[in-house]
């Protein structure tokens, strides 16, 4: 059933007076939400570009995991779609944890587009839902966005998965595509076209792996009327050193981003807090771009089992907020399993650094 349409949600998660939240949430239990009483509001400028240069103010909160609140909120988001099954069944949830995000203290929804292509509704079956979707995921977290009239400047940014999050079958960690820059444009360009006039503030390429996609969205962001922010994929390597997903170095990925000119901000995403950190200081030495980090719990994602497994211990991200704002970070928030209340610690964070 496709449920794309305009429905009533429930009430969105309220930030309460008390603060109790562990680093690692068992995901059977909520815990109990911070708040946001006492954390002054910035007047920051209505443009995004402007509010993401200007260095005066605090750093800007992103949402933190949509697909993993979205599962927190019960829903299943197991399938081969992802999140991208609950905006077509359900986009009533989707608005409704984008404002379960705005209400715990972000200031910009990350629309429920990452893993929507072509492919993979192909695979479902509803392929001819595809532009509807992509519209559907900037309207809803628009709606979520303006839902309360009062609130301060509140940005949407369309999201842009990668080439692995669609038929690369769960590559977007190691950029394992066997495609050259030129196809990977091709198959990225219809969709970002369709993001790009869907009214969002702002496009984030996300979880981006691969140099070789890293030039492909260089070529396509020259061409957009919004600001534009590519976030890496990084992992460390044997000698324990940043790299790009594929084992490139993250230093070319930064020339390239530097040397376009076509980039309103570089950072890293779904990566343990440390190996933010590492790689924040590369990309700042290499570009002098206003930067974004929104790591995740330090859990890993097992693409084949579809689970998420343990992982590395010690990745507290909002006791990690002001190594991250000294390394340059402009946009700070949080990925996979990172929740609403971790997000109010992260701006309370941010404001004092």
């Amino acid at each position: 059933m496709n449920a794309l349409q305009d429905i009533e949600i429930g009430q969105p998660f309220r930030p309460s007076v008390s603060c109790v939240v562990t680093q690692r949430q068992d995901r059977s239990s909520r815990p109990t939400p911070c708040t946001l009483d006492d954390v002054p509001t910035p007047k920051l400028p209505s443009n995004f570009r402007d509010a993401l240069n200007d260095r005066e103010t605090p750093a800007i909160i992103l949402d933190g995991g949509l697909g993993t609140h979205l599962a927190d909120r019960g829903n299943d988001v197991t399938g081969e779609l992802w999140s991208a099954q609950i905006l077509m069944d359900r986009p009533e949830e989707v608005r409704a944890a984008h404002q379960d995000f705005f209400a715990a203290g972000a200031q910009v929804a990350t629309t429920c587009s990452y893993q929507v292509s072509h492919d993979g509704l192909a695979r479902a079956g509803s392929s001819d839902q595809f532009e509807t979707m992509l519209r559907t995921s900037v309207r809803l977290a628009r709606e979520a966005a303006t839902a309360d009239g009062d609130a301060p400047a509140r940005w949407v940014a369309a999201s842009v998965g990668p080439y692995g999050a669609g038929p690369g079958a769960g590559t977007e960690y190691d950029g394992a595509y066997g495609l050259d820059a030129g196809e990977l444009a091709q198959w990225h360009r219809e969709r970002l076209a369709i993001l790009a006039s869907a009214g969002a503030d702002v496009v984030i390429f996300e979880t981006v792996p691969s140099l070789a996609e890293v030039e492909a969205l260089t070529s396509l962001a020259k061409d957009l009327d919004l600001p534009a922010v590519l976030s890496l994929a990084v992992r460390a390597n044997e000698q324990g050193q940043v790299v790009l997903g594929d084992g490139s170095d993250l230093r070319v990925a930064a020339k390239i981003v530097r040397d376009s000119g076509v980039w309103a901000g570089v950072g890293v995403n779904c990566c343990p807090v440390p190996q933010a950190v590492a790689a924040l200081k590369i990309l700042g030495e290499e570009t002098g771009l206003p930067l974004s980090a929104y790591p995740n719990s330090g859990d890993i994602w097992d693409h084949e089992a579809r689970v998420w497994v343990p992982g590395t211990e010690g990745n507290d991200l909002p006791s990690a907020v002001p190594e991250l704002i000294a390394a340059g970070a402009r946009l700070i928030g949080g990925c996979c399993q990172v929740s609403p209340e971790q997000i109010t610690r992260v701006r309370e964070a941010a404001q004092l650094g």
